[in-house]
């Protein structure tokens, strides 16, 4: 099993700008061997027997045959990118968000990914590590630029100092570790180390040099009282503290590998029919057994040769263990959405308890709302803009998208008066009935009062008038006329 012991010496007297603090080597363990996950096959066997260890007697060549047969079930990428993509299934709502403000949204990094895009990255970097965190920069006065978001992992936040202010704790101090790339000759670049070091209102750059050691190269004072940093968390131990909340899945998914390792060894070895020779005059340290090789046995009696195949049923337990893992692995991906267990044999008293609000993704939807609303006051300081705004993230994960008669229901619902407009559109859009751009109060507002849609009631049919006959005039009498 992997230990996630990284061989750094755990001091706690930070001497360097660029010496990580007694917090982040306590927490360092945890992210190797997810970071590892992260990069297949290939990266897992680059480890060797980190991950994959060597049998007491097994020979050199034949752990490194073993190594190349073995191969990593990608469960806990997979895992990961459906959590954050649950997370991003619904566009970020913004609400008295302004225009200008809402047009920078569209490259909030400057790296031209917009709002959404940019959150898929960085809530997986939450549910990856146990938290993350983002800065919200500016260039300096006079260089016509404008606010972007950066986002930095727990392997990146090298140290912070923070001082109880109002109640509540405020960074004070807070260094970051930096990559930047610069041109190296005519044609060639190069990566330099970096940390920046914030304070309320200034900040520095040291950079590593040739020798190895780290000097300013810049410093300055921002418009901004506090140090624009906002931190999610998924799984909070601390200020900037955390244990990443996936960690036993990761765990699971390194014997997954281990397992399959064995079992796809086992069947190398001897799923294939060997043939063995009995009377060949050889010694028992020269036999050798494998595909295509034989077995040469001495015998009292006559030479004979007949093919051995195992009966395969020491596999089974193999099989079943890797079922098993693979079936952990999902309860706890399942668990971490929504925050309780399958329960019940039936299938019908396996339901899913939705009520429990504490699972991994509502606690990180709430930190990601949470964390932008902050980014959106940092982002309209520096814009000198009065009113920042705020947003919504989604937290209906699962998409339970309603059906026809569902919506006839409701319909009939609001028909007999039963429910209200308000509450029938609400529903629907809850259903995913209407586009994710449709808004309630706004429809309200323009529809009728109590209406779905505004009518015009048809005129009461009139009944035609009854004829009147006149009664035909009498001629004159001779007398009248006279």
């Amino acid at each position: 099993m992997y230990s996630g012991f990284s061989g750094r010496q755990r001091v706690s007297n930070v001497t360097q700008v660029s010496d990580p603090n007694s917090a982040w080597i306590n927490q360092e363990p945890h992210w190797g061997l997810i970071e590892t996950l992260l990069t297949g096959t290939y990266g897992i066997r680059k480890g060797h027997r980190k991950f994959l260890p060597q049998e007491p007697r097994e020979q050199d060549i034949s752990y490194d045959n073993r190594l190349a047969r073995s191969v990593l079930a990608p469960y806990y990428v997979r895992l990961e990118r459906m959590l954050a993509g649950m997370l991003t299934r619904k566009p970020v709502r913004l609400d008295d968000v302004s225009d200008v403000i809402r047009e920078q949204l569209f490259d909030v990094d400057l790296q031209g990914n917009d709002l959404q895009t940019w959150l898929f990255s960085v809530s997986r970097q939450c549910i990856r590590y146990g938290h993350v965190g983002v800065l919200v920069d500016a260039p300096a006065a006079g260089q016509n630029g404008r606010p972007y978001w950066v986002s930095y992992t727990p392997r990146d936040i090298l140290g912070w100092r923070t001082e109880l202010s109002d109640g509540k704790q405020e960074l004070v101090q807070l260094r970051l570790s930096e990559k930047i790339v610069v041109p190296d000759g005519l044609y060639g670049e190069k990566q330099v180390e970096q940390v920046r070091v914030l304070t309320p209102g200034a900040f520095e750059i040291h950079q590593k040099d040739d020798q190895g050691e780290f000097r300013v190269v810049d410093e300055g004072r921002t418009s901004l009282s506090e140090i624009p940093f906002s931190v999610a968390y998924s799984n909070r131990l601390g200020v900037l503290e955390s244990i990443p909340p996936l960690a036993d899945i990761a765990e699971l998914n390194l014997q997954h590998y281990q397992v399959q390792s064995d079992l796809s060894n086992q069947l190398h070895i001897s799923a294939v029919p060997m043939l063995a020779i009995f009377g060949f005059p050889q010694s028992a340290e020269e036999i050798s057994a494998g595909p295509g090789e034989a077995i040469a046995l001495p015998s009292p009696g006559e030479a004979d040769a007949k093919y051995i195949e195992p009966a395969g049923n020491s596999y089974d337990a193999q099989f079943r263990r890797l079922e098993q893992i693979a079936s952990q692995i999902n309860e706890l991906g399942l668990a971490a959405v929504l925050g309780a267990k399958l329960v019940g044999e039936t299938a019908e008293a396996k339901r899913i308890d939705r009520s429990q609000g504490d699972s991994t993704m509502m606690v990180v939807a709430q930190q990601m709302q949470d964390m932008i609303d902050n980014c959106l006051r940092f982002h309209a300081d520096y814009m000198q803009e009065a009113n920042a705004g705020s947003c919504l993230v989604n937290r209906d994960f699962m998409g339970m998208r309603l059906d026809p008669q569902e919506i006839q229901a409701l319909l009939q619902l609001y028909t007999a008066g039963t429910i209200t407009q308000e509450t029938l559109l609400l529903q629907l859009e809850a259903g995913e009935v209407l586009g994710d751009d449709f808004d309630v109060e706004n429809e309200l507002e323009a529809t009728q009062a109590g209406g779905l849609i505004e009518t015009i009631q048809p005129a009461p049919r009139q009944e035609p008038e009854a004829e009147v006959t006149m009664p035909e005039a009498q001629p004159e009498s001779a007398d009248e006329l006279a």
